[in-house]
């Protein structure tokens, strides 16, 4: 009963996991791998050992890296400046209050509105804010790829 009760707690950790890697108001990646953790551990770590988790761990600190790292790039890319920086991410999180559509363009607006106290010119700042936008995305759908490459890793020493 308590293997049980763990295996679905670990199954429910997994499942805001992923939903986390796209929505940044939860901690994606840490919650994937402390539900895959989990399920380790409710199985006694007979399949999936210490080996295995440091490498699901890795994969774990490469997402959220990688993750930064597109959103600083593909702002930097454009010629972003620190504020279009700090409005990208002040525009996510007030984003997060209007749902989909918040999510969507809270961080373009951030970086326009950024860019634009930071004296640039309207395109420039509308190509920041494109900029911006397309690094957090890619940061969005890599960090989801290396969840599933986890999970993949991770079903895979379960199975054999």
């Amino acid at each position: 009963m308590r293997t049980t009760l763990l295996f679905i707690l670990s199954a429910l950790l997994i499942l805001a996991g992923l939903a986390g890697a796209v929505l940044p108001a939860l901690p994606g990646v840490p919650l994937v791998f402390a539900g895959l953790w989990l399920a380790a551990f409710a199985d006694h770590y007979q399949h999936v050992g210490p080996w295995t988790l440091a490498i699901l761990g890795a994969l774990a600190a490469l997402a959220l890296l990688v993750d930064l790292l597109a959103s600083l790039l593909g702002a930097r890319r454009v010629g972003a400046s620190g504020r279009a920086l700090w409005g990208a991410s002040l525009g996510m999180l007030i984003g997060l209050f209007f749902g989909l559509p918040g999510l969507l363009l809270g961080p373009f607006a951030g970086a326009v509105a950024g860019e634009l106290s930071a004296g640039s010119q309207a395109r420039k700042a509308a190509l920041v804010g494109v900029g911006t936008w397309f690094g957090l995305l890619f940061g969005a759908l890599a960090k989801l790829a290396l969840c599933f490459t986890m999970l993949g890793l991770f079903a895979l020493k379960f199975v054999l």
